[in-house]
């Protein structure tokens, strides 16, 4: 395995609390399974998960090159990235009652239509971006090689737990969409842990040399 064990580890549990965090992809999907149900709500997670394997791909390609082409450009970016995720979890803390307060509303549609506009919304999605680019090259160890490899297995994992976690939200959409509805308390406080562990991430990583 090229990849630091710890840092896998601590990767693990930032995108595990980071995907239970409803935000845009999770309402969508929430939406999608609530209004055309489970098999919608699934293939809308499918749009999405295809649509993140593609940043994933690109953001690891034009990485790894860069990396191997100007090795310092590592540090620049790591720093950046770990500024990036601090704002962040400042965002999620100064604004967590904003992201879940309603759901995606309209008429049902076809799991094709659900499928594809996950798709669409969240590649041409600039934060998606950002965020990708942002995220995995925390977690990635130059020193180790096969830096692609790396992105690679971190971005399979991204996407596997993308697709745990809001498939399940997609098939059980109407009972969690109750759930984030009724208990605002309990989103408060999971947007206030998301945001303090990517703060904690964040100041972590900047200082690590």
């Amino acid at each position: 395995m090229p990849i630091d064990q710890h840092l896998l580890l601590a990767f693990l549990l930032t995108t595990t609390v980071a995907m239970i965090t409803p935000g845009p992809d999770m309402l969508f999907i929430l939406g999608c399974g609530m209004r055309s149900g489970p098999r919608a709500g699934l293939l809308a997670t499918a749009g999405v998960a295809t649509s993140e394997a593609v940043h994933v791909a690109v953001a690891a390609a034009g990485l790894a090159a860069l990396f191997a082409a100007v090795p310092v450009a590592f540090t620049a970016v790591r720093i950046v990235g770990a500024a990036y995720l601090i704002y962040l979890g400042v965002q999620m803390i100064r604004h967590r009652n904003d992201a879940v307060d309603d759901g995606p509303a309209g008429a049902a549609m076809s799991g094709r239509k659900a499928c594809l506009t996950g798709l669409t919304t969240n590649l041409l999605n600039p934060k998606m971006v950002t965020f990708t680019i942002a995220f995995l090259p925390q977690f990635v160890v130059p020193e180790h090689g096969r830096v692609w490899l790396q992105f690679a297995v971190l971005g399979a994992i991204l996407i596997v737990l993308e697709f745990i976690v809001d498939g399940t939200v997609g098939l059980l959409s109407g009972r969690i969409g109750g759930w984030l509805r009724s208990r605002r308390t309990a989103r408060r406080r999971i947007d206030t842990a998301t945001g303090g562990i990517f703060i904690g991430l964040g100041v972590r990583l900047a200082l690590l040399r």
